[in-house]
């Protein structure tokens, strides 16, 4: 990586919980493609402030994880459709102070159903209602799955969420039964919720395909569950990747190759 210096191009990431993966990762691909960048992860007990700040600053990109994904809505300029239609954030390109708000959530998450050949006549269990949660349910739909139910433990924002797309919600864990299950909770994330499954091993045994987004670690108690129980996985590592891929290009202008994504991802968990 280039030597810190005046012309320096900065991204940054804002989150309540901090990781290196994101940092790692756009990292290691400036230094491999001598790009003048470099990446930063943040946290703030302010959101209105950060984000003036990427805007006074020049900040060119800053990729937004909970819980700020809702709120920096109101503070950017212009809201793409991918935003826009799940009214949530994870993506602001700053151009000339001009603040672009999207969401590659929703991309990683398509692009992930799409190449795991999920069928969208098999029913789905989404545990979580926030902005994460709003990727995840909108993407289902848009691959045209016609049976979700939305699990949370907030009925209100659960019922929100599944009546928008004409899903089903509930505020307990219902019967074992659906093929796909998908956690999009912090249950199984590195720190206070580390050793909680997400799901029952009932309905681990019932599912077909078990799809957990926390990112770190990939190997989550869920996945570990699901792993023994010979189900097909999706990690979180996976979103990660090709949501942070999509950023990459949105900030520099450079599409990746698969490899690059891959080796990228593997030094981001070292």
């Amino acid at each position: 990586m280039p030597i810190l210096n005046k012309d320096m191009t900065l991204c940054i990431s804002l989150a309540a919980r901090p990781s290196n993966l994101g940092t790692r990762f756009h990292n290691y691909l400036y230094e491999e493609l001598g790009m003048n960048f470099i990446y930063k992860a943040f946290t703030t007990s302010n959101i209105e402030d950060a984000i003036a700040g990427v805007r006074g600053l020049g900040i060119r990109g800053c990729s937004v994880s909970m819980p700020f994904k809702e709120a920096v809505l109101e503070l950017v300029d212009v809201v793409e459709h991918s935003a826009a239609a799940i009214e949530s954030v994870n993506t602001i390109v700053n151009n000339d102070g001009v603040l672009t708000a999207s969401n590659t959530d929703y991309e990683a998450v398509a692009d992930l159903i799409a190449r795991y050949q999920l069928d969208p006549s098999l029913p789905v269990l989404v545990r979580g209602s926030g902005g994460m949660a709003k990727a995840v349910v909108a993407a289902f739909h848009g691959a045209g799955f016609a049976d979700v139910t939305v699990l949370a433990r907030n009925s209100e924002a659960g019922e929100a969420l599944a009546t928008k797309y004409g899903y089903r919600a509930v505020s307990v864990d219902p019967q074992p039964g659906h093929a796909v299950i998908v956690n999009v909770t912090p249950l199984g994330m590195a720190g206070d919720a580390a050793d909680e499954l997400a799901f029952t091993p009932d309905h681990i045994r019932a599912a077909q395909t078990v799809f957990d987004v926390v990112a770190f670690p990939a190997e989550t108690p869920l996945i570990r569950a699901a792993r023994d129980a010979g189900k097909l996985v999706i990690t979180g590592a996976e979103v990660i990747a090709l949501q942070a891929a999509a950023q990459f290009v949105r900030y520099t202008g450079v599409t990746l190759t698969p490899d690059q994504i891959a080796r990228a991802s593997a030094f981001s968990r070292e």
